[in-house]
């Protein structure tokens, strides 16, 4: 059997030269005699007896009344031609029969003829175009060659009109498919319409196969796509011809021919498919079966392959829409709709959603490449989709990150980790895995699909910034401190269009005379309440969102304009600005430096740059381009916070910074039993080992100054020498300090 995604193209129904379907090929034309004269009845069927009009017999029906007539009508609508005494129960009887056929009846179709024995009781000319009467004989003259001639013009009527009205039903059905075959998904319920469409068409039942061969050759390999009525039992699987029972003479001749197809039993409408997978609709018609018109059949056949094509195209934009071209496993919308609708009909049932990343992954097509990283994506795509019940929801959410969707019993880091354990096996060689999760228990008042990507997320973020290999569970907590940090960038978008930041100065002094040298700028948030919301709050918010380029730009350009200030006020000492790995990567940053010195009229030399040794990180090469076009401007860099991130001694010194800045938590531990009160006199040997000054951070007291002199670091900024300043309050310090 075909699953909803097989294809199957077609071509426009080819020209049609096999008969037309046939009209109860042998059915009889049923003739109504209404006479209240029993003589009349046999003479009429005796005069007509052995007739054949247009191939087919007469077969007769009796009424002897215009009550008994009327109700046999209703019963049997099919009659085509009505022999009609004018004169029966009373005069009129015969006309007020007639419209009661045509008004109540609605039967516009059969003919009638009408018959007298009193020439003076003939309709009037209005009347017999009013009620469309075919016809008006006296019974005298109605002779077997009159009445035969009669008979055949009006029965020749009726046919006519059947077929026309037969063509408007027909079109009226082909627009009506047309619109139902659009809303279809997928071919197999595609072709079952087909089944219904195709046999409302032939005005029968819808009992019938849609079926095609699943390659050109050999010719008994069939395959069923849908059937209905008593060939719904085949839809077990691919039958052989043999079990197509008497569809399958039609069914091969169609194929064999790439024709329609008629037998006794039924009709075989072939489409062309491409690539030699042709298709046939076979439709049961018992003989009493109507005609159709071959043309009509033939704009049925062409808009049916079209409504196929345009399914085709449906599918592929679907596929394209819903599953990841890689692994071939549903993407990131697809499972949003998935969970959203799994929620929705099963919601009783607790739900867990997972996401699943590569830790360092584009490090590792870095160094190995892309294919190489297509085969880790491959592969673990297919480990845990076979890994993984049928009923858990796995798809590819991101570029290394997969999604997993369940009951809490299967996905949770025990089941996910114990899957995922084993090394892969790329190119003949093993990989081990690191992989961080991010989990979210669904609660109830979770119900988008979205969102749950969203919060999975933010787990998978706080696992991985622990560490590898790590995760973490989306909490109450961490939903409202999720909306606490967007309160805050968007609060900060405004304080930064606000006038609500401004930069203050903190001085930074020479260790052996307590000279000020230099100084920090650093960025403060004062709400218009006067609230000081602190930079360790707001500058990961700013990173996160990427606000953090233009607010380091402004920073920098408004350090330099301070600076400007100063030096024309006598005081030319070093600015210092942080510059954040987001901003350090951003493709402009260099032009931003170089423009910041330009516009302020400020030398290269009195700035320097403080990263953190995160900055390094995104890339070797990168970061040490960007570092030498920095020094050979004439800028200096400074290491800040070293020995709190990922220090590497062998990276340290390809650095060749100028500056090593001791975190304040290595000063505040100096002269204490506290934990890492020796890396400060360790950062300090390495730095002038290496040639670098050595600055330390929170210096507060005279005992830690006297210290890090004694251990021959250089420099100090802290509250012990001064606080940060506004840029006109630091000019005061300054003078002050002069004098």
């Amino acid at each position: 059997m075909l699953e909803d995604d097989d294809k199957l193209d077609f071509l426009a129904e080819e020209t049609l030269d096999s008969p037309v379907l046939p009209r109860a090929a042998r059915a009889p034309w049923r003739v109504l005699i209404v006479d209240d004269d029993e003589d009349v009845h046999q003479a009429t069927v005796f005069a007509l007896r052995d007739a054949r009009i247009l191939g087919c017999p007469l077969e007769f029906s009796h009424a002897y009344e215009s009550v008994s007539a009327l109700a046999l009508l209703r019963d049997t609508p099919d009659i085509a031609v009505i022999l009609l005494d004018v004169v029966m129960e009373t005069e009129d009887a015969g006309l007020a029969m007639i419209e009661k056929i045509r008004g109540e009846l609605a039967m516009t179709s059969t003919r009638i003829i009408l018959r007298t024995g009193q020439p003076g009781y003939a309709p009037d000319i209005d009347a017999i175009t009013r009620y469309d009467i075919n016809d008006y004989k006296t019974k005298a003259e109605l002779n077997r060659s009159r009445l035969f001639t009669a008979l055949t013009a009006a029965i020749r009527s009726y046919d006519q009109i059947t077929r026309l009205d037969a063509s408007r039903r027909g079109l009226e059905l082909i627009v009506d498919s047309a619109n139902q075959f659009i809303a279809e998904q997928g071919l197999p319920t595609f072709a079952a319409r087909v089944i219904e469409q195709t046999a409302a068409l032939l005005n029968v039942a819808a009992a019938g196969a849609i079926v095609t061969r699943s390659r050109p050759y050999p010719d008994d390999d069939y395959q069923l796509l849908a059937a209905a009525g008593r060939y719904r039992a085949l839809l077990s699987g691919v039958a052989a011809r043999g079990d197509f029972g008497p569809l399958e003479a039609t069914v091969r001749a169609a194929l064999g021919t790439r024709r329609l197809r008629v037998s006794s039993d039924g009709v075989a409408v072939y489409f062309a498919g491409k690539n030699g997978r042709d298709f046939v609709a076979y439709i049961d018609t018992p003989q009493a079966s109507p005609a159709i018109d071959e043309h009509l059949l033939g704009v049925y056949c062409a808009n049916v392959a079209i409504c196929a094509d345009n399914i085709e195209l449906v599918s592929r934009l679907r596929e394209t829409a819903y599953v990841d071209g890689l692994t071939n496993l549903p993407n990131r919308a697809a499972m949003i709709e998935a969970m959203e609708a799994t929620m929705r009909d099963e919601q009783d049932h607790l739900w867990s959603v997972a996401l699943v990343d590569i830790d360092q992954f584009s490090e590792t097509i870095d160094i190995l490449g892309y294919r190489y990283g297509d085969q880790m994506l491959l592969q673990l795509a297919h480990r845990l989709r076979a890994a993984l019940p049928t009923d858990v929801y796995v798809a590819r959410v991101g570029g290394d990150v997969f999604g997993v969707f369940g009951v809490p019993d299967v996905v949770n880091p025990a089941i996910l980790r114990e899957i995922l354990n084993d090394p892969l096996t790329i190119d003949d060689g093993t990989q081990m895995l690191s992989l961080s999760l991010g989990f979210v228990n669904v609660a109830d008042d979770m119900r988008s699909g979205a969102d749950l990507l969203r919060y999975a997320a933010i787990a998978l973020k706080r696992a991985k910034a622990t560490g590898v290999g790590r995760e973490f569970f989306y909490t109450p907590e961490v939903a409202i401190e999720t909306r606490e940090r967007v309160r805050l960038l968007q609060d900060l978008r405004q304080a930064f269009g606000g006038n609500e930041l401004f930069v203050v100065y903190q001085p930074q002094v020479d260790l052996l005379n307590s000279r000020t040298i230099g100084v920090e700028a650093l960025i403060r948030w004062r709400t218009p309440t006067g609230e000081m919301i602190a930079p360790d709050r707001f500058i990961p918010v700013a990173e996160q969102s990427g606000l953090i380029v233009g607010l380091g730009a402004w920073v920098l350009r408004s350090a330099l304009h301070a600076l400007r200030q100063l030096c024309d006020a006598g005081f030319a000492l070093r600015m210092a600005v942080n510059v954040s790995a987001i901003q350090f990567r951003h493709p402009s940053f260099l032009d931003a430096v170089d423009g910041a010195l330009r516009d302020a009229g400020i030398s290269s030399g009195l700035l320097e740059l403080e990263i953190t040794e995160s900055v390094a990180m995104f890339g070797q090469a990168d970061f040490e381009d960007r570092l030498h076009t920095l020094k050979l401007h004439g800028v200096s860099i400074a290491i800040d916070d070293f020995g709190t991130g990922f220090s590497s001694l062998s990276y340290l010194d390809r650095l060749s910074a100028d500056c090593l800045k001791i975190d304040r938590s290595f000063v505040a531990a100096l002269n204490s039993d506290l934990p890492g009160g020796r890396i400060a006199e360790l950062v300090v040997g390495l730095g002038r080992r290496m040639g670098m000054r050595v600055l330390a951070e929170g210096v507060e007291t005279a005992e830690q100054a006297a210290t890090l002199r004694a251990l021959g670091c250089h420099e100090a900024q802290g509250w012990h020498y001064g606080r940060p300043m506004m840029a006109e309050d630091l000019m005061n310090w300054l003078r002050e300090q002069s004098a």
